[in-house]
């Protein structure tokens, strides 16, 4: 589940010149790997010379508001070791660990359902996976791209090798309805 992966961050230095500010591998992941940052944005206004490494610190699911986050998830095979109420306990740990445990309003489809307030584009790198919604699911292969518009939802790997994705949140406002 050991995916070499790097970020190459820009910004200007003092002269207004454009430099590389990071390259290099993510600062944090969730252990385990499953969640890895590559960056944040909270929305305000872009200081091209801050050298903060927005990729790190403690991870969380969702952007602050207003902002923005772009990562990497791995989507692991279903280890078939594991019951359905171990598995349900660990995602649910899981997405406490990246202040997500509210992120989970039904999951009596399956324990990694989770809906956010945000809009994402997501790309399904390497692997396959299912996107699993309350009442419909399709199956993914790598390069397709989902729009996933703040619903229900939770990625499954049916495989027997490890998914990899790349996903951009935004902060979002949505009319229920």
């Amino acid at each position: 589940m050991n995916f070499e992966l790097r970020r190459i961050v820009t910004g200007c230095d003092s002269e207004g010149r454009s430099v590389v500010v990071v390259d290099g591998p993510p600062a944090d992941s969730v252990p385990g790997g499953y969640l890895q940052a590559i960056w944040t944005a909270d929305g305000g206004p872009i200081d091209r010379t801050d050298g903060t490494d927005r990729g790190a610190g403690p991870i969380v699911l969702a952007p602050p508001a207003g902002g923005s986050k772009v990562c990497w998830f791995v989507v692991p095979p279903r280890d078939p070791a594991i019951s359905d109420g171990e598995l349900r306990r660990r995602l649910a740990e899981r997405f406490a660990a990246i202040g997500a445990a509210d992120a989970q309003p039904d999951t009596s489809r399956h324990p990694a359902m989770h809906q956010t307030g945000t809009i994402d584009y997501v790309v399904l790198l390497s692997g396959r996976l299912t996107l699993l919604l309350d009442d419909d699911e399709r199956e993914l292969e790598p390069f397709d791209v989902v729009v996933q518009r703040g619903t229900n939802h939770a990625w499954i790997n049916k495989g027997t090798e490890p998914a990899l994705a790349v996903a951009v949140l935004i902060d979002a406002a949505f009319n229920e309805g």
